[in-house]
């Protein structure tokens, strides 16, 4: 499994690919000094255009059922871990 901190290098580099850049994208270091198994990922504060840009990436991707069902499939396994 990845450590906390490659997953947001990951979604750091993920949403860099789409020209959306969070500034304070960070792993949360309260649950990451915690006994959590896995510390929580901070998205942080962002100003209002890249707000606006990230709604515009969001919504410019196809959104099928396919990709509807992996989210539902992912939260679920997800829930079963925590």
């Amino acid at each position: 499994m990845r450590s906390t901190e490659e997953i947001v290098e990951s979604l750091r580099d993920a949403l860099a690919a789409v020209g959306v850049v969070l500034p304070s994208l960070c792993v949360d270091p309260v649950t990451a000094a915690s006994d959590e198994p896995f510390a929580l990922v901070d998205l942080g504060r962002c100003n209002v255009r890249t707000a606006e840009h990230l709604t515009e990436v969001l919504r410019s991707l196809p959104v099928g059922e396919t990709l509807r069902a992996r989210v539902r499939q992912v939260n679920r396994e997800a829930g079963k871990r925590a």
